[in-house]
């Protein structure tokens, strides 16, 4: 019987370049989210380049689009992290940096254990979502999914 990880991808697009004055609050704050991710129970992997973040991967034409994903043993697990931890404080001001976006910038999905998802699979996953809303292929922490049995 195969052990699941559930995966995340976020995608905003910035206000401004992220090396600009009205981005520098979220450019310092990065490091320090990133490491109490890292540091949260059920935390597995999350995609970062030779910065240690994720903000320099390009993923589509429009450079202000950044992205996140990661990996957790459980949804309970990446909520807790959400929820209840410094980044939800940090996440209640997504608006100061990101603009809003018209359409699902989220998406959950369970992946075997040990399988790392490529940026790919995560846009794929979130473009399902936009499609097709809420499924066992790509959910939302309102309507999830329990892992395959």
């Amino acid at each position: 019987m195969a052990a699941w990880h559930l995966a995340q991808i976020n995608i905003g697009r910035l206000r401004a370049p992220i090396d600009a004055p009205e981005i520098a609050d979220f450019a310092d704050n990065l490091d320090p989210i990133n490491a109490l991710a890292e540091a949260s129970p059920g935390f597995v992997w999350r995609l970062q380049d030779e910065s240690g973040n994720a903000t320099g991967i390009r993923f589509d034409p429009d450079p202000l689009l950044a992205l996140n994903m990661s990996v957790w043993e459980s949804i309970e697990s990446l909520e807790a992290f959400v929820r209840k931890t410094a980044h939800a404080d940090f996440f209640k001001r997504r608006r100061d940096w990101f603009e809003r976006m018209g359409e699902a910038y989220m998406t959950l999905w369970w992946i075997e254990a040990g399988h790392l998802p490529s940026i790919e699979e995560g846009v794929e996953r979130l473009d399902h979502l936009r499609t097709h809303g809420p499924t066992a292929h790509a959910f939302t922490f309102g309507q999830s999914f329990s892992p395959p049995s």
